[in-house]
């Protein structure tokens, strides 16, 4: 059961089932007077799935845990704000317009460099569940990426800094 302000709580159900190896190709929260109950639909996957199936609805081209990482949003993103209904295609474009595309470009641009797009995201989406499970409530996306930029993102080395001189050609 879940409360209006703990899908964080989904986050951690998803990464608990990934770190078993399973994806879950579905997420529903279903309404009750107690709260929400959350059905999962777990399934094992091959390598590479989250990769390419974030690609095909997307088209982010990103690395297979960051891959999963954002599916998991997207799925969360699905079944908390009504959208179970509509076609997936639809819904990830929604998810890339309304949380992926702002969320990056609230970051500063001269911060940009020190993260690869994907990458950022995966690190805002960590730091947001960080703090909803400190505050045990969901922080929402706009205070994560506030957070994260000013509490991580401004010390980090760009990534680039951290390549030897053989590795940047």
């Amino acid at each position: 059961m879940f409360g209006p302000d703990e899908t964080y709580r989904i986050d951690e159900r998803l990464r608990r089932l990934n770190g078993l190896g399973f994806d879950v190709e579905e997420v529903q929260l279903v309404g009750d007077a107690g709260g929400q109950t959350l059905r999962l639909n777990p399934q094992v996957v091959e390598s590479g799935h989250h990769r390419r199936r974030l690609h095909t609805l997307t088209g982010l081209d990103v690395q297979e845990n960051q891959a999963r990482r954002l599916l998991n949003d997207l799925a969360t993103f699905r079944a908390t704000g009504g959208r179970s209904a509509a076609p997936e295609s639809v819904v990830a474009y929604r998810w890339l317009t309304e949380c992926f595309e702002p969320s990056i470009a609230s970051v500063p641009a001269d911060l940009r460099g020190k993260r690869e797009a994907a990458e950022l995201f995966h690190e805002i989406l960590e730091h947001r569940w960080f703090l909803s499970e400190a505050a045990q409530r969901d922080v929402g996306m706009p205070a994560a990426v506030d957070s994260y930029i000013n509490e991580v993102l401004r010390h980090r080395p760009d990534e680039k800094a951290l390549l030897t001189p053989e590795e940047d050609g």
